[in-house]
């Protein structure tokens, strides 16, 4: 077919919709330009554009408009990824990531949970999604099938107001919540950190991070194209492919959890001189380096200006507001703070009695701005408590301001544990573990590891004795393998207090000798 009648049906469509979403004007500002690299190879912005039409014209399967109808897909990340994400939102459907790495009983939560009126899957996830599909009467899509092709009919235009993305958070709960943000969240949340951190059209940036949480979909992918820049994605994540990669001289900003920066810092320090000393001076001229999702330790800050001659940056997000305070792209970064407040977004600590603190003085983290989420999906009751009267969002992180940065104190539940860039429920995992026949009673908290910044550890009261072994291979098939307990104690009953809560700190330090 003609490329100027492809091209000129992609303008089309694009005038349709596109009041929908500023992430889409690089599609027609710069068709021509590499949006994406993965391991099929380079694809451009009008590629892009064209394979998502055709997904989203698909999935309509003759409707006008989805009309927010949830749509759960399954991709590796890369074109298919990006395409099967637009074209959900192209058709007016609210797109929900899966976790490629969840069993099934984890995915089927987030699918029944959302009430899933779709699943988009790639060929290598059918066998595990297919069958289930089936018996739940689910609409089931291979990317596979979804060709590029000329596209002749008109998508509907999108009010910003309407619901885009589910994510899933651990809260408090023993339950993960569904995160639901708008169009107009998303276009908050991305142009803020373009505008913050200096996104161009010349950025090349590598993404490595799981895409169904906010920094590797919002902060990396969606940054990366609202600004025009070339994405480049690794997956499986190989960490010698990665610097190969950098030796390649054209990636200029990196983002990543402590956890990578700290595998990348060992391989690095099994170089020889030479290579270290090429991989220095390749890395030395990258425009940006940021570390999130947990707290870097500051060796590991140390380190790697040590390794690439960059200060991380370091800032402070969720998958309720996004990012919501940074350290400066230009000025001081702080080891151990996450800076202040990016433009647009309201920050206060509070009390227990939601009244401001004094300066200097330790509060909750709340905010609110225009990237703050909508709702917690199907969960009227959380999204109350989630909110002060006031409109405020309580993060649950406590902090202290310090000659104008916020520094992070901890979490007011003991109950989160941050590990490897995953914020993960002690609760949850618990209430698989009491499944087990053999498990009397247990409790799961988080202990310090320079790797992961914390690990998951399990203490259990058993019937009668259980093979660890065993019990491992158990939850393999019930709980992701980074949600898993590394480290196990047993122990006759748990301490609690005179309410009958477990003191989770007096099990904290059972492990301190072998941490």
């Amino acid at each position: 077919m003609d490329k100027d009648l492809v091209s000129d049906a992609v303008f089309f469509i694009f005038q349709k919709i596109s009041s929908m979403r500023t992430l889409f004007n690089q599609a027609q500002r710069r068709p021509g330009s590499i949006a994406i690299l993965d391991a099929q190879g380079a694809h451009t912005y009008e590629s892009l554009w064209s394979k998502s039409s055709q997904i989203a014209l698909q999935l309509l399967a003759g409707k006008a408009d989805l009309n927010q109808e949830r749509i759960a897909f399954m991709v590796s990340p890369g074109l298919n990824y990006v395409a099967t994400l637009w074209g959900i939102w192209k058709a007016g459907g609210i797109a929900v990531p899966l976790c490629l790495s969840y069993p099934l009983p984890s995915l089927a939560y987030v699918i029944e949970d959302t009430q899933a009126s779709a699943l988009v899957v790639e060929p290598s996830f059918s066998e595990l999604l297919g069958d289930y599909a089936q018996e739940k009467g689910i609409p089931f899509h291979q990317v596979k099938d979804l060709q590029l092709g000329f596209v002749t009919a008109s998508l509907p235009d999108i009010a910003l107001n309407r619901g885009a993305l589910i994510l899933y958070t651990s809260g408090t709960t023993s339950l993960p919540k569904g995160v639901l943000t708008t169009h107009a969240n998303l276009e908050a949340q991305i142009n803020t950190l373009i505008v913050a951190w200096q996104w161009t059209s010349s950025d090349h940036t590598l993404c490595l991070l799981p895409l169904h949480h906010v920094h590797g979909l919002i902060n990396v992918v969606s940054c990366a194209l609202g600004a025009g820049a070339t994405l480049q994605f690794l997956h499986p994540f190989q960490v010698y492919t990665v610097f190969s990669i950098f030796l390649e001289a054209k990636v200029n900003v990196f983002m990543a959890v402590p956890t990578i920066y700290f595998k990348l810092i060992c391989e690095f320090d099994s170089y020889s001189e030479k290579k270290k000393a090429s991989l220095s001076y390749c890395m030395n001229s990258f425009r940006l380096m940021v570390s999130g999702s947990a707290a870097l330790p500051v060796s590991v800050m140390e380190k790697w200006k040590q390794v690439s001659g960059h200060t991380l940056l370091e800032r402070y997000g969720m998958t309720e507001i996004g990012m919501a305070i940074s350290n400066p792209y230009q000025g001081e970064r702080r080891a151990g703070y996450i800076g202040t407040p990016l433009p647009g977004v309201q920050v206060r600590l509070v009390d227990e009695q939601e009244q401001e603190v004094a300066l200097g003085l330790p509060g909750e983290i709340q905010i609110q701005g225009p990237g703050v989420f909508a709702n917690y999906w199907g969960n009227e009751e959380a999204t109350a408590k989630a909110f002060t009267k006031s409109g405020w969002f309580k993060t649950g992180d406590i902090a202290v301001i310090e000659a104008n940065y916020y520094r992070i104190l901890g979490r007011d539940s003991i109950d989160i544990i941050k590990s490897g860039g995953y914020k993960i429920s002690a609760l949850e995992i618990e209430e698989v573990l009491r499944s087990h026949a053999l498990v009397k009673d247990c409790a799961v908290v988080g202990i310090p590891n320079e790797e992961w910044g914390e690990l998951v550890a399990a203490v259990l009261v058993l019937e009668r004795e259980l093979n660890l072994r065993d019990l491992k291979n158990w939850l393999k098939e019930r709980l992701p393998t980074y949600k898993s307990p590394k480290e196990y104690r047993i122990l006759a009953d748990l301490p609690r207090n005179a309410m009958g809560k477990v003191v989770k700190n007096e099990l904290k330090s059972i492990f301190s000798s072998t941490t």
